[in-house]
């Protein structure tokens, strides 16, 4: 299992320091979402034309607020201007932009995604895509150098993670336990793969995780800490979904938080549930972030 790291930015100098930072560090990746200020296609094209030894990831950008036609030529591009090695470096991802995220018909959101996906694909592949659907049409042309970015799914539910096994190369989750993984999110995924004849899908996992002193006291602090930073996610339909399906109460649950042994073998467990790339949030104090980064660089 890969390990990266997980991040919100908000200029791109602080982007390509941290992925800078990452890279001398041994992460695989890194993975930025777009949320309401800085563009992250075009900020990770310009952080890897700096930092050229690191994965760089959207995770993720919403479907409805990047039309297939701008999204494919934007993570094209960033893969040709931060590629200076061998294999591909730069990762497109798309999600179904939720109802608080955009603020245009969220119709049929299935359908949409399958649409832009039938026209994103072919785009980033073969430079050129002719498309009529029910929702979307385009009749595209790009022309960027070098090999094409992956694209992959924030896919969390059934019908959406088999969309993405049929024409995706894996998913990145986020607010989703080992358990749902193992016997939900990969094994749904997998098999609408194996039906397309397609390769075994990617599994990104996101998760908060912060190093503890390992008392129960500041255990339960730190606890406490994750279930208000990211008390947001038990509120959103998709997401409640899957602390629901973990047996979870709230977001601060499914956080990694103990003493170095304890957050090492939770880490650990999720390559056993199908993970492939372990992408770390970390959180907490100003004393328990140098903690935590020290054990995730000793498990590269």
């Amino acid at each position: 299992m890969k390990i990266g790291l997980f991040s919100f930015v908000d200029t791109t100098d602080n982007l390509t320091a941290m992925a800078r930072d990452a890279a001398e560090q041994g992460f695989d990746s890194l993975w930025i979402p777009q949320t309401f200020g800085l563009d992250t296609l075009t900020a990770i094209a310009l952080a890897g034309s700096q930092v050229p030894d690191i994965t760089f990831a959207t995770a993720v950008v919403a479907d409805l607020s990047a039309p297939p036609a701008d999204a494919g030529p934007a993570g094209a591009h960033g893969e040709r201007r931060a590629r200076r090695s061998a294999r591909p470096r730069d990762r497109s991802v798309a999600q179904a932009g939720g109802r608080r995220v955009v603020d245009i018909s969220f119709d049929k959101p299935i359908r949409h995604l399958r649409e832009y996906l039938e026209i994103l694909m072919p785009l980033v592949h073969e430079k050129s895509v002719r498309y009529q659907g029910e929702t979307l049409t385009t009749r595209a042309d790009i022309q960027v150098e070098g090999p094409a970015p992956k694209v992959m799914m924030s896919a969390l539910g059934p019908q959406l993670l088999k969309v993405t096994g049929r024409l995706c190369d894996g998913t990145i989750l986020w607010m989703t336990g080992p358990t749902t993984i193992s016997e939900h999110s990969a094994p749904v995924m997998k098999e609408a793969a194996e039906a397309a004849g397609r390769p075994e899908p990617e599994v990104v996992a996101g998760f908060p995780v912060c190093v503890t002193d390992g008392s129960d006291e500041q255990n339960r602090e730190t606890r406490e800490r994750a279930a208000k930073s990211f008390a947001m996610y038990g509120t959103l339909p998709s997401y409640r979904a899957m602390l629901d399906r973990e047996g979870y109460e709230g977001p601060g649950d499914i956080a990694i938080i103990g003493g170095v042994g304890e957050v090492e073998d939770r880490i650990g467990q999720l390559a056993d549930a199908g993970v492939t790339t372990f992408a770390a949030s970390e959180f907490g104090s100003r004393d328990q972030r140098p903690a935590t980064r020290e054990l995730l660089v000793s498990m590269l």
